[in-house]
């Protein structure tokens, strides 16, 4: 077990449905790490923009994208995460990819698809939940709309890190704030959040607002808003587990069954 994990979190803007832009510029970002990390953390649909149209630009687990993703976690030596847009047996998902530095992927489908774009209409929900176990760490990766859902994401699982990457706009980012931290308090657990920032071809605006709390709600770190940035933070898990053992409110939750 690795006693502290260093996350690269990129808050980013993205070039829209032009996943080889996407990967070029993500590649310079990642070329500038000059920190020793062991993850790197991009946004949801990181490829394309939060689009609903997949026909144009789902790509296949062989694809390019995929392929990318592994060579450079292989180079760099890192974990690369975030989702892109996969086709499956005539099936489209918004899929996380955790990428590890053998080439290993886990992946988790987005299992709350947003209604209010219609998401639900052209992609299919995910049913699974994630532990990845990553150096001894156990985190649980999910996706955008995810974040209002506290029982799909409750900490049954004893995980370490929840970790979110998004497209989650302006107009509601208070909300993306409020959850986060809402999120980390009642699990428990390091929360991570990863937005992107710019305008997409839907006129819709996003100002990042990406940050890492503390299993007590603290922040550790944020990104500045309506910026492209990069930040690094170092989570201790024994820090956490210091004090989940000494106030160990997860041994008093509600017990519960998810109906899928």
């Amino acid at each position: 077990m690795q006693p502290k994990l260093t996350i690269a979190l990129l808050q980013a803007n993205l070039i829209w449905h032009n996943a080889a832009k996407n990967r070029i510029n993500f590649s310079k970002k990642i070329n500038s790490i000059s920190e020793t990390v062991d993850m790197i953390v991009l946004p949801e649909m990181f490829t394309t923009g939060f689009s609903m149209h997949p026909h144009q630009i789902a790509e296949t687990m062989q694809g390019e994208t995929v392929k990318w993703m592994q060579q450079l976690a292989s180079k760099k030596r890192v974990a690369i995460v975030g989702s892109i847009v996969i086709s499956e047996n005539n099936t489209y998902y918004n899929r996380f990819l955790f990428v590890h530095p053998s080439g290993e992927i886990n992946q988790y489908n987005k299992k709350h698809l947003f209604t209010l774009a219609g998401e639900h209409e052209v992609y299919t929900s995910g049913k699974e939940k994630l532990i990845v176990d990553f150096k001894g760490w156990k985190i649980c990766p999910l996706i955008c709309y995810d974040l209002r859902f506290p029982v799909w994401a409750r900490n049954v699982e004893d995980y370490d890190i929840l970790m979110y990457v998004a497209n989650w706009p302006k107009p509601r980012i208070e909300a993306w704030d409020a959850l986060l931290k809402a999120r980390a308090i009642e699990n428990m657990s390091y929360t991570i959040g990863v937005n992107r920032v710019g305008v997409d071809a839907n006129n819709l605006e996003y100002s990042g607002h990406s940050a890492v709390y503390n299993c007590l709600g603290e922040k550790l770190i944020d990104t500045i808003p309506n910026q492209e940035n990069i930040v690094i933070v170092t989570l201790d898990k024994k820090s956490l587990k210091n004090t989940r053992s000494k106030l160990n409110f997860l041994a008093d939750s509600d017990s519960f069954k998810v109906y899928k």
